[in-house]
């Protein structure tokens, strides 16, 4: 099933992992619904530096057995964006307490925790989520310091779950073009 072109692409991109075969998602989704969800085995692979096992550790792991100490050192361990936004997007929306966790990892100085916290946001705000006006506050002014990165991975999951968060409501989108009032971006 090896891929040579994309694994090498993203190689080139910066993607680097000890191996990387280069297998779709949609590939590694089909062969992740052959499993039951199994935790010991997500653990497993998830230690490995194989790019295709740490995204079917995310698509096959429990998420009710996904504790918030896992959470917090599997997010530490993430390699690159790629690996932030598979684990965001397949099982840390779905975990107890994923939105403390996400508005935690926005405080983080890491890349790849900034791009879960706002992933995950992204997903729960899709479903509805309301945050309470102390968590808005800190979700806004994460938002805002991150904005005027250099780094394009985190700035575009923060505009990303901007965005979601401003189709809320009315109130929501209020919130949000006033934050971004001052800034290059006027709205969202």
């Amino acid at each position: 099933m090896m891929n040579g072109v994309v694994s090498q692409s993203m190689r080139n991109k910066g993607l680097g992992y000890k191996i990387n075969w280069g297998i779709s998602f949609p590939e590694l989704k089909r062969m992740a619904n052959e499993y039951d969800k199994d935790y010991e085995l997500a653990v497993a692979l998830w230690k490995e530096d194989i790019r295709e096992c740490k995204i079917l550790a995310t698509l096959i792991m429990p998420a009710n057995e996904m504790l918030p100490d896992m959470a917090e050192l599997w997010v530490s361990e993430i390699p690159n964006y790629e690996m932030a936004e598979m684990a965001a997007f397949n099982l840390f929306q779905y975990i107890d307490n994923a939105k403390d966790l996400a508005l935690k990892w926005l405080s983080s100085d890491k890349e790849t925790e900034l791009i879960c916290g706002y992933n995950v946001l992204s997903r729960l705000f899709m479903k509805g989520e309301e945050l309470s006006f102390r968590e808005i506050n800190e979700f806004i002014d994460q938002s805002q310091a991150v904005l005027g990165s250099d780094n394009i991975s985190v700035r575009h999951a923060a505009l990303n779950s901007l965005s979601r968060f401003s189709q809320l409501s009315e109130e929501h989108k209020l919130i949000v073009d006033t934050a971004l009032k001052n800034t290059k971006l006027s709205s969202i």
